[in-house]
């Protein structure tokens, strides 16, 4: 493992942070089960919108489809709370993959791709994983009652340690071959996020930024979806985030949810 060990708190992070509105308050927990859980837990006691949850460690972090999520030390495992309109929860993954993206590129100095629906990638491999629990009931104001965004990234990690995710998985500091600052990261990725929510909230949508970036379309995929496996070309996207995949025998499937990998180039 390349180690890091500057460490994480809720000051390092927020203090002086350029920001209007993601990150003015942060609440930090050495271990934690998992950062949503704790999210959500403070939503049902108020906290503003912005707020960001942040562990040094998860006993019990989930991916999608109620996977489990490996969070060891010297990674990033963070929630966000945020209040949406309900007119833009469909750009609430979007909004994620992109402030991801966007901080790795700024630190590390390399670019990632978005996987559909939110993973992001580096040589084909997984470095973060994103996951979005919403409540759309609405609050005054149209907006939903809470949007957590969950968000894991594999930072100073040697993924060969760990069988479960050896062949499938990268980190930062191994791709750039140097421990990455995660107080650096994390400072970034919640101002990019914080510019992109801004976007949004002025009326300019994020469907064009995160269609360019995803690596899918175009490749001939297979798909992995709650009810069924098929295949078949990623052939593009909706704005309101779903997959259309034309099939074998020329129809073309809506994919909503699940997991897509291509099957020619590498990429999972």
């Amino acid at each position: 493992m390349i180690n890091n060990q500057e460490p994480l708190s809720a000051a390092a992070v927020s203090d002086n942070l350029n920001t209007a509105l993601i990150g003015r308050h942060v609440e930090y927990f050495p271990v934690v089960s998992s950062t949503m859980d704790a999210a959500r837990d403070l939503v049902r006691k108020g906290v503003p919108e912005g707020t960001v949850v942040i562990a040094e460690e998860q006993t019990a972090g989930r991916g999608r489809l109620a996977r489990s999520w490996l969070t060891p030390q010297g990674n990033i495992a963070l929630s966000v709370i945020l209040y949406p309109r309900i007119s833009h929860l469909p750009e609430m993954i979007m909004l994620a993959s992109l402030g991801v993206a966007r901080s790795i590129e700024v630190v590390t100095g390399i670019k990632p791709g978005i996987k559909w629906p939110n993973d992001i990638l580096i040589g084909g491999k997984k470095v973060c994983g994103i996951l979005l629990e919403a409540d759309a009931r609405v609050s005054p104001g149209e907006r939903a009652a809470y949007v957590i965004i969950g968000i894991g990234i594999n930072v100073n990690l040697q993924p060969s340690g760990f069988s479960e995710i050896a062949s499938t998985a990268t980190s930062l500091s191994l791709a750039a071959g140097k421990a990455i600052s995660r107080v650096a990261l994390v400072r970034n990725l919640l101002m990019e996020m914080d510019k992109l929510y801004v976007e949004l909230n002025t009326g300019r949508s994020l469907f064009e930024k995160w269609q360019k970036s995803l690596v899918n379309l175009g490749q001939a995929v297979t798909v992995t979806s709650f009810d069924a496996v098929f295949e078949g070309t990623a052939e593009s996207v909706g704005p309101d985030g779903s997959l259309f995949v034309r099939c074998p025998d020329g129809a073309l499937r809506r994919v909503v949810a699940g997991d897509v990998t291509l099957k020619d180039n590498g990429w999972k």
